[in-house]
């Protein structure tokens, strides 16, 4: 029961005794009557001090507590007079300034964090207790391929992207470096933070691509020119020296066998050292002279240009294109090397399927509006394993492969400043799209 409905008995008590008193006052002395009054009076005057020094303190500490339990902060209480009751009202108004700044200041953090995350250039996706992504920035978005109402509110293994799968298989407080069937690499880290006592996992991503290329290049660069050098200037000097034998056994007699012996030396040489110029072009590659063109037009131009190598091979060349496609700025001299190998890689994994696999080969080069092209074919695929190292310097699939084809694609492309991406589908079919800027 509360103290007001206490002092509402104890005022009711009074109250009856001093009538009590008022009754049996009726036959007393003036003197007896005047005690009587005076009893009255002090009862009165006590009730008053009583409401004052207990009653009212009370309520407006229950004030207090009512506001405490709306959470506004932003009221203070006013002291009534009393030493012990203002003693709890400082008391009050502190603890709510306190809290006042307290929830201030977090908001001002939160909102900072909040800015943080969204300007990070890191992609960073927060899940709920149950798996479910909550949050997830625009960098984290960028590095999925994916829309923010598409995955939200999904588990992370649900989503239909290459980095996605990658982060579902990172155990908790692990960290792992992946590679894409994009060229990308990321460092990704799976961690968590404490929420109102549960720990909320979340998930760091940092794009290592340019890093990672830049360390690879600097190091391909340096093997393939010192090898170029020795290979060179050794082949130089075996030529020169078969081309004078050559010459001075031409005026002899019965050294027709020998000379094309010679020949055949001197054209392996030759061979040698147009092998070894190839990989020095990757090195070499210019930088693009970007004018604004119809990727339609170049499509088409490079589908006549393979069109006869695919039909040697029995392979179907299509072509579809996009009427609604935007014009972009692209190189057209590298773009056209850069869809050529595309193109021809299709046929050769188509080639090199294992027999009985596919009834009719088939690519088909398709623009798609605004800004896309890609080469379907439907081979043989790329397995998950062969993804990662699609990229990679002098990684190659093919028996006799250099591994410097999608080396020269993946350099010519970034330097476009496309998106780009080659992997093959739950349809089956292959795809290797190229997103212009």
């Amino acid at each position: 029961m509360r103290i007001k409905f206490y002092f509402s008995i104890l005022v009711l008590f009074l109250l009856g005794l001093g009538g009590v008193l008022l009754y049996l006052a009726k036959g007393m002395k003036p003197l007896h009557l005047y005690i009587v009054e005076g009893i009255i009076a002090f009862i009165l005057v006590f009730l008053f001090i009583f409401y004052r020094k207990i009653v009212k303190p009370m309520n407006i500490i229950g004030s207090g507590m009512e506001l405490l339990r709306e959470q506004d902060f932003s009221s203070r209480l006013s002291k009534v007079g009393q030493y012990e009751a203002d003693r709890i009202v400082n008391v009050f108004n502190r603890m709510m300034e306190q809290l006042k700044n307290e929830r201030l200041r977090l908001r001002e953090q939160n909102h900072f964090l909040d800015l943080l995350i969204q300007a990070s250039p890191m992609g960073v996706v927060i899940t709920t207790l149950n798996g479910e992504i909550s949050q997830l920035n625009p960098m984290g978005l960028k590095m999925m391929g994916v829309r923010l109402e598409e995955i939200m509110g999904k588990k992370i293994e649900n989503i239909d992207s290459p980095l996605a799968e990658e982060l579902a298989n990172i155990s908790k407080d692990q960290t792992a470096v992946v590679r894409l069937n994009d060229a990308n690499i990321y460092k990704c880290t799976h961690s968590s933070f404490i929420d109102r006592g549960f720990h909320h996992p979340f998930y760091l991503i940092e794009k290592m691509t340019d890093e990672v290329m830049r360390a690879e290049k600097k190091a391909y660069e340096k093997v393939i020119r010192m090898i170029a050098h020795e290979a060179n200037n050794t082949t130089a000097g075996i030529t020169s020296t078969l081309d004078t034998v050559e010459q001075a056994l031409s005026t002899e007699e019965d050294m027709e066998d020998i000379c094309d012996v010679m020949r055949v030396c001197t054209e392996r040489c030759f061979s040698m050292s147009r092998f070894i110029t190839r990989f020095a072009d990757v090195v070499k590659i210019p930088e693009p002279a970007l004018v604004t063109g119809k990727l339609n037009e170049l499509a088409s131009m490079c589908k006549r240009f393979m069109e006869g190598m695919c039909n040697d091979r029995n392979i179907l060349l299509w072509l579809e294109c996009d009427p609604k496609l935007e014009p972009v700025r692209f190189d057209a001299a590298l773009l056209e090397q850069v869809l050529v190998n595309i193109i021809k890689n299709a046929a050769e994994s188509i080639e090199h399927a294992p027999e009985g696999t596919i009834q009719q080969g088939r690519v088909v080069v398709r623009t798609i509006a605004p800004t896309t092209i890609e080469v379907v074919d439907n081979g043989p695929g790329i397995t998950k394993e062969t993804e990662a190292k699609l990229f990679s310097p002098f990684f190659s699939t093919k028996p006799n492969g250099q591994g410097i084809g999608l080396v020269f694609i993946r350099e010519v492309l970034t330097r476009h400043g496309c998106t780009f991406s080659l992997r093959t589908y739950s349809d089956g079919l292959t795809r290797f799209r190229i997103i212009f800027p």
